[in-house]
């Protein structure tokens, strides 16, 4: 008897404190649409939102080897994770291979993903122009474009 009389005055203190207590945990202030805008980086198929900047793929090797090769592997042929060279020609096969080169339809959300998501470890964390040469090595790789081709903005929407 005296431990329902104990549970039935826990419960009736932690009724209480729940329905006295602050709706949500209080924390942060609702962002301003200004403060939104400044995560609106998204780039469309059609190149709109693309920055300024530039990029070449030797330039895009040299970031690739620092910042996306332990975990892509040497020129994106996969290890420890996706791979992302190669594969033209398989999506039709039991095994499809989606790379870059084989899957993604449109250069610029190659560009998009680069810059919100890679590197895994700090995403968004290259410059412009990095993430203009990264794009611009991963297309060569595939031989969408040549070694030699410098992307920006117009150039980069031009790829097929």
């Amino acid at each position: 008897m005296f431990e329902r009389k104990i549970a039935f005055a826990v419960g009736a203190v932690a009724w209480l404190a729940c329905a006295t207590a602050q709706q949500g945990p209080g924390l942060g202030v609702p962002a301003t649409p200004e403060q939104g805008a400044g995560w609106d980086i998204r780039i469309g198929p059609d190149g709109a939102g693309l920055p300024a900047g530039s990029g070449t793929a030797a330039a895009g090797k040299v970031v690739y080897e620092a910042k996306c090769l332990a975990c892509h592997g040497v020129d994106g042929a996969g290890q420890p994770n996706d791979r992302l060279a190669g594969g033209q020609g398989t999506l039709r096969e039991a095994a499809p291979i989606r790379t870059v080169g084989s899957y993604w339809p449109y250069a610029t959300t190659v560009f998009d993903y680069v810059r919100r998501a890679m590197p895994l470890d700090t995403p968004g964390s290259l410059t412009d122009n990095e993430v203009y040469a990264v794009t611009a090595f991963l297309l060569a790789a595939n031989q969408v474009i040549p070694m030699t081709v410098t992307l920006d903005s117009a150039s980069l929407v031009a790829v097929t």
